[in-house]
């Protein structure tokens, strides 16, 4: 699919990832470029700044995704605005804390809800109209931690290969029915997670928003399901289903290196 004459909205896209996103699709003539974020001031200087560029095209919305109700608000918005949708990001995303079995269930909720729920109560929202139309996109950030892993917090490993797995089933269940999917799987970029370093997901080296925002417009030009704008996960991938048990075992090294410092 070409950005061009389309409306998009992206959440979590008042910074990081979301931020180079709504700055790449307006780049690219996009008729809509709905820039949502909890942050709402951030959100309308982000459109701001991309309304100086293309004239009116951004419109910043408030929206917490961890709230079904904030994300079909998101979505009427939009519609009254531009008439459609024809492109969701659902990037929004929290680090959270790190750590394991201790970290207490309000905070496993709430990645829940932001890397798992916001992605089935988004599709429920515009994937219907998609496939009345005969064509949309819809694109999740699950990170590389939904491929792999990531040790130094297992709220965020657990919820965002949640978010992978849903990713897979829209595009297996509307894949022909017109609605192109595609599932983002970055390692570090340079956001505001990642302030204060990217950790074992840095390994590979920490990229900026507008190359991420890059290869997700490269992906959806070719409808690829996998976005991998660290190119070395996918052979981490494979290695991972060639010997499950190695692989376990190599992540357990990472895992007393990272988190307990041995």
């Amino acid at each position: 699919m070409e950005i061009r004459d389309k409306v998009a909205i992206i959440t979590g896209a008042a910074s990081g990832i979301g931020s180079g996103l709504a700055q790449r699709f307006a780049a690219e003539g996009a008729r809509g470029v709905v820039v949502a974020d909890i942050n709402f001031a951030r959100a309308q200087a982000l459109a701001q700044e991309v309304n100086e560029s293309r004239a009116q095209c951004a419109l910043a919305v408030h929206c917490d995704v961890s709230l079904e109700a904030d994300i079909r608000a998101l979505v009427a918005a939009t519609r009254a605005r531009f008439g459609q949708v024809d492109i969701y990001m659902s990037n929004a995303g929290i680090l959270g804390a790190r750590g394991g079995l201790e970290l207490e269930d309000p905070l496993w909720d709430k990645m829940w809800e932001v890397h798992a729920m916001a992605h089935l109560w988004a599709a429920r929202a515009v994937v219907p109209k998609m496939v009345a139309r005969g064509e949309g996109y819809f694109v999740v950030t699950a990170s590389a931690a939904g491929l792999l892993s990531m040790v130094e917090s297992a709220p965020y490993a657990v919820t965002k290969h949640a978010a992978l797995a849903f990713a897979e089933w829209l595009r297996v269940a509307y894949g022909r029915r017109g609605v192109r999917v595609s599932c983002l799987c970055p390692q570090a970029v340079q956001t505001a997670m990642t302030r204060t370093g990217g950790g074992s997901a840095s390994v590979d080296g920490m990229l900026t928003p507008a190359q991420v925002a890059a290869d997700v417009v490269s992906a959806m030009g070719g409808e690829t399901f996998l976005v991998l704008p660290h190119p070395e996960v996918l052979s981490y991938f494979r290695r991972k289903g060639e010997d499950y048990d190695r692989w376990l075992g190599g992540m357990q090294k990472v895992y007393a290196r990272q988190v307990l410092g041995q």
